[in-house]
C-alpha cells in the first residue's frame, strides 16, 4: 500500500505482461508501461493498479455537478489504459475512413466519432490482435486514472491553466485567470501527464466511457459498470472549446451513443473487467 501527503491510498500489484499480447512492460518515472504497434501506428498503455478512491465530488467543490455525489468505490483488479486519446494515425491503422474535423496532424485525437463508432473500432482491433481484450474503460476506471491518487478537482491541483489542460480559456473555472482559446484539439501527449503518466485526461477531447448514464449511489461500491440499460452513454474529461469546469475530475456528461459531437474521442483499455 502507497501512501503519499494528499493523495489517496493505492494498493500495489505487480502488472502482469500476460495480461495483453504486447510489447514486454517497462519501468519508467510513471511506472509500468507497455507499447502496442499496429501497422506503422504505436499507443502506449500505463498499468493502473487497483486501489480505493473517492469517487464523485465534495459538496463543496466550486461549480460541482448535481449528479456527483460522493461516494467510496474500490477497483479490485488493475489494467492497462492508454495514455492518450486515440490518435488519428491509430485509428487509420485499424479503420479505413477518418472521421475527424481537425485532419491536419496523425497525432491529434480521433474525434467526431460516436459510442458505437468507438465500439466498433474496438471490436477490428480486438478481431486482428486475438486475446487483445480492448475496450473502453468503465465511468469509474476513467475517474480513478484521471485522478490518479488526487483528490483536488483536478490531478494538477484546484487549479487549471490553458498551459496545462486544452479548455476554453477565455472561461476559467471558478475564479482562476483567463488565458488562451486555442479553437482546436492539441497532438496527443503534447500538455503535462498526470502523476500516473496520462495525458489530457482533463480537456482536449470528451471520452467515452462504456457505462450508461445513471444516479450515483451514496453506498460504497465495488467495480461499479453503471445500470444495465440505459439511454445515454457516459462523457468525461471536458474539450478544447468548454469552460474549465467541465474539465474537472468529477465532471460527468452523457448524450446517446448515436451522436457524434464534433468533440468527442475515447481512450483504450485493455484487460478482462
Amino acid at each position: 500500500m502507497i501512501s503519499k501527503p494528499g493523495l489517496e491510498s493505492v494498493e500495489t500489484r505487480a502488472a502482469s505482461p500476460f495480461l495483453v499480447p504486447a510489447g514486454d512492460p517497462i519501468e519508467d518515472s510513471f511506472g509500468t508501461a507497455m507499447v502496442l504497434t499496429v501497422g506503422n501506428a504505436r499507443q502506449r498503455f500505463r498499468w493502473i493498479p487497483p486501489g480505493r478512491f473517492q469517487m464523485g465530488t465534495p459538496i463543496d467543490e466550486s461549480e460541482r455537478g448535481a449528479g456527483e455525489v460522493a461516494h467510496e468505490v474500490r477497483l479490485s483488479h488493475g489494467f492497462w489504459l492508454a495514455d492518450t486519446a486515440c490518435t488519428q494515425a491509430f485509428w487509420l491503422a485499424v479503420w479505413p475512413v477518418n472521421p475527424s474535423h481537425f485532419q491536419d496532424h496523425g497525432d491529434n485525437p480521433v474525434e467526431n466519432v460516436s459510442w458505437h463508432d468507438a465500439q466498433g473500432f474496438i471490436g477490428e482491433l480486438n478481431r486482428r490482435l486475438p486475446g487483445l481484450s480492448a475496450r473502453l474503460p468503465s465511468e469509474a476506471e476513467w475517474e480513478y486514472a484521471c485522478r490518479a491518487g488526487t483528490t483536488t478537482p483536478f490531478a494538477f491541483g484546484d487549479q487549471i491553466t490553458p498551459e496545462e489542460v486544452n479548455y476554453h480559456g477565455g472561461y476559467p473555472y471558478a475564479d482562476g485567470e483567463k488565458g488562451i482559446y486555442r479553437q482546436r484539439t492539441v497532438a496527443a501527449g503534447s500538455l503535462p501527464a498526470n502523476p500516473w503518466g496520462l495525458y489530457e485526461m482533463h480537456g482536449n477531447v470528451w471520452e467515452w466511457c462504456g457505462d450508461w448514464y445513471g444516479d450515483y449511489p451514496t453506498e460504497p461500491q465495488v467495480d461499479p459498470l453503471g445500470p444495465r440499460y440505459g439511454k445515454q452513454r457516459i462523457l468525461r474529461g471536458g474539450t478544447w472549446g468548454d469552460p474549465g469546469r467541465y474539465a474537472r475530475a468529477g465532471n460527468r456528461s452523457r448524450i446517446e451513443p448515436a451522436y457524434r459531437p464534433r468533440s468527442s474521442g475515447f481512450r483504450i483499455a485493455l484487460g478482462h473487467r
